[in-house]
Formats: C-alpha cells, structure tokens, sequence
C-alpha cells in the first residue's frame, strides 16, 4: 500500500511539474512587450488653446493620456528629412495613440469633429500600413481635424509619441514610409466610390513589403524596380483589384516600395510578422473605423479563459491535497 502510495504521488509531481511549465509559458507569453507604455494625445501646433478642448473629446482622450505638440520642426524631423517649408500654423492634424494587445498590429480610427471628416485625403487604412511601415506596431490610433486638412502631418503626431516613449523611430524609415502615404493617394482618389478599396490596396502593398524583406534577409539580390511592379501586379490582382490601378498608379507605388526595400525597415527580422497582423487589419476593412468595439473583447476573453484555467488548476490542487489528506 505505502509503495502504491508513492507511485500516485510521483506521477501526480510529474503531472503537476508538467501543468506548471504550461502556466509559465502561458504567463510568458501574455507578458510580452508592447510597443507603448503609455497613451498620448498629440495636437497639431497650429490648432487653439480654445479648440484643444473639443478635439480631446473626439479623440477619446482623459487625463491619463500624456500630452505632446506635433510642431513643424517634428514634421522636418520624422517626414521631410528636414526638406519642409512647413510652419507651425499648418499643423492641424491631431491624433491620439494607445497601446494595443501584443500582435495586434496597427488600427486607425478617423473620427469626424463636429459632424464633418476633415481628413480629405488619407484613410484609416493607409494610415495604418504607412505606420507599421515606419516601424510603428500594436497601437491604436485615432485621427481628428478641427478644420479641413489633407491629413498627411498626422503621422507626425504618432511619431512624436513614440519618441517621447522611448521608441527609437528611425527618419529614413519615417520618410520612406511617407513617401508611400502620397503615392497611394492617386489610385484611392480615382477609386473613391469603392470603399473596399483603401484596404485591398494597402493589404496588397504590405505583402509586397513582407515579400521584399524576406527576400532581402534570406540574401537574394534586391529587386529591381520591374521586379517590384511585377510583384505588385500580382498582389493586386489577388485582391481583385488590378483592373481598378492604373499602370502610372502601380508605377508610382512601386518607387516607393523600391525605396523601403533600401531602408533599413526592411533588415527588421520582426517586420515581417507584424506587418502580416496589420494587413489583417487593413485587408476587409472599410470606412473610417478599424477598431470596433468587438475588437476590444478579444484581450477581455483571452484573460478569461487564461483565469478559467487557472480556477480549474487551483481546484485540482485543492483535490489533490484532499484526497492525500484521506488516505
């Protein structure tokens, strides 16, 4: 009986040294770094003290966001390479910016200020690609205006951010990434009626930029500028969408995917997975909204069902202590 006793005993250790391994890699993996430790909201220098106000409630903001000032010498800094002749005044574009869960990539929301979306020029898809291009990743980003604006200097506001956070953004990838915002506009333009479009498009210029870094870290040679347009071509059409980009369109996009492949964006061993969970999001997404409330639930369920275990591996415990203390 004593031996029977022992044998029990020391195959319930090697379940239990078995089930802990499990909850500590469970417990690892749930603790993974985010990109960002804190929320930011970041106003346009050019925007008034009067309407700062406003644009934090639309922004979804309170007072644990961390503010910043998205100037012209930022947008000279993250942008233009120092190229701008951009002026305080015109900075008008804010944005707030949050930590997402681990692998969630890059959701943009563009909310509208009083009744009107006064970002005329750039959607939430593009935002979303050109960020995680530049190296951005995990967050929520939310864009507002309070006066028309193309929209284009509200990147600044992301990188400011990161930079306050200790993220260490480099300018050639910001610029690079830039230089992809402005040379998506024109097919998204003459696609306007088509809201599928902006995250077809998108999704497609992310795999290409997935498949230009893998190919650049396994040492192939670099593509050429007709490698790229033939890539993207193909990434096009299985979005259902080459028929809708013209040859200039897919011309100018292919330079801009020609120069991220020479920044060092594209060296990144860990672009290539989070580029792949921002296409996710960009891919079947329309409008100004990426992130839904149903977004939200997903962390929210993945703790309960890790609690749930943890209840069941608790009670298992309890048991075992009881049926030893019976014998």
């Amino acid at each position: 009986m004593k031996w029977k006793k022992i044998t029990i005993l020391t195959l319930i250790v090697s379940l239990l040294a078995s089930l802990s391994g499990s909850f500590s890699a469970l417990a690892a993996e749930s603790s993974t770094t985010k990109t960002l430790n804190s929320a930011y909201i970041v106003y346009g220098a050019g925007t008034s003290t009067e309407a700062r106000e406003n644009i934090a409630k639309v922004l979804g903001s309170d007072s644990s966001f961390k503010t910043l000032t998205a100037t012209a010498a930022d947008y000279n800094t993250y942008i233009a390479k120092g190229s701008s002749e951009t002026t305080d005044a015109a900075m008008i574009s804010s944005v707030a910016i949050a930590p997402g869960d681990p692998g969630s990539g890059v959701k943009v929301n563009i909310k509208d200020y009083n009744g009107e979306n006064n970002i005329t020029s750039v959607t939430a898809q593009q935002y979303a690609m050109v960020a995680q291009m530049a190296g951005v990743t995990d967050v929520t980003i939310v864009v507002t205006a309070n006066r028309a604006v193309s929209g284009e200097s509200a990147l600044t506001g992301v990188y400011k951010a990161l930079a306050q956070d200790g993220i260490d953004l480099n300018s050639e990838n910001t610029a690079t990434a830039n230089e992809m915002l402005s040379a998506t506009k024109p097919a998204i333009e003459a696609n306007k009626d088509d809201a599928s479009y902006p995250g077809k498009l998108m999704a497609a210029v992310g795999n290409v930029s997935k498949d230009l870094a893998k190919d650049k870290q396994n040492g192939q040679e670099l593509a050429t500028k007709q490698d790229i347009q033939d890539m993207l071509n193909t990434a096009l059409e299985k979005q259902g969408i080459k028929d809708q980009t013209t040859s200039d369109q897919v011309s100018q996009i292919s330079v801009a995917l020609y120069n991220f492949q020479n920044a060092p964006i594209s060296s990144s061993k860990t672009y290539i997975n989070n580029v792949t969970n921002t296409i996710n999001n960009v891919k079947n997404s329309t409008g100004d909204l990426m992130n839904k409330a149903k977004d939200w639930a997903n962390s929210a369920q993945a703790k309960e069902a890790v609690d749930q275990a943890k209840g069941w591996f608790t009670r298992f415990i309890e048991w075992l202590k009881g049926l030893f203390g019976q014998q």
